[in-house]
């Protein structure tokens, strides 16, 4: 889900409180194949240790047949620190009624420390799919799931300066690359917010965070193969976020993938975040 800024989002939030707050916000990210993604986070901290976090997002690509693509994301999680040790469950919808859409468990255990946070991630996908009629194929609806492991870190290598890694690894319950797969292509759109780049085989980022007063520079680059085309795509972003307000700040990025699925795509984001508590 390349398109979507929540995930990133949802650890700004989970990890901004350590007492009894909120964070509200959204934003909205173009890219130059003329897709168009809108998303909105609610975090809560319900008590200094627990955050009940709501999101929602929405794009719109025109795919391949030249008709417009709908996806639509949820997710609801809760999360509880213990200290050190900390658990986060949660369940998102993501995907097109009409097309493919999945059902996603996520669940995460982590330790936190001073200046240091290492977490044991898992993720169980059911999905479905409407492969649409191709040449003699007449078309059906297809389901199977898919079971993701993987790992995040948070280093802090001085007062102003953090590193974090994420990755995550995903095994499906049937072969989509050695399946008869062209009618599956045909959801692609040649777009950052393709559906299709849903379905991965693993993902994996870096991101490197700079504070400079009360802004905040980040450079993320990150990798993910493409479980149907066996296809990778790399991309590298800037974002840089600086106080509005007294209690709202504004983060503007750009960034730019390099796919063998849709060639070169640049994208530019903008988000606002409201705090209180």
């Amino acid at each position: 889900m390349s398109w979507l800024r929540t995930a990133a989002l949802l650890l700004l939030a989970g990890n901004a409180f350590a007492v009894e707050g909120f964070i509200v916000g959204g934003g909205v990210e173009a890219d130059s194949a003329d897709g168009v993604a809108v998303s909105a986070i609610a975090d809560i901290g319900l008590t200094g240790k627990t955050w009940l976090t709501a999101a929602a997002a929405h794009n719109s690509v025109d795919g391949r047949s030249g008709r417009s693509l709908d996806t639509w994301y949820g997710d609801l999680s809760l999360d509880h620190w213990f200290d050190p040790v900390g658990v986060r469950g949660g369940v998102a919808y993501w995907g097109d009624s009409d097309t493919l859409e999945s059902i996603d468990w996520q669940g995460s255990v982590y330790w936190r420390g001073d200046r240091a946070m290492f977490g044991a991630d898992y993720e169980y996908r059911d999905f479905t799919v409407q492969l649409p009629a191709f040449d003699a194929f007449p078309g059906r609806d297809v389901s199977f799931d898919a079971t993701g492991i993987g790992f995040s870190t948070r280093f802090d290598l001085s007062d102003t300066v953090s590193l974090g890694l994420r990755g995550m690894d995903y095994d499906y319950s049937v072969n989509l690359s050695l399946t008869d797969n062209r009618p599956i292509l045909q959801l692609l759109t040649f777009s950052r917010l393709s559906l299709i780049n849903s379905l991965v085989d693993y993902r994996a980022n870096a991101t490197l965070n700079l504070d400079a007063g009360k802004s905040r520079w980040q450079l993320e680059v990150g990798t993910f193969r493409g479980e149907v085309d066996g296809g990778r795509t790399t991309s590298a972003t800037v974002r840089f976020m600086t106080p509005l307000g007294k209690s709202s700040d504004i983060e503007l990025g750009l960034g730019v993938d390099d796919s063998d699925l849709y060639g070169d795509v640049t994208f530019f984001s903008v988000y606002i975040f409201f705090y209180g508590g």
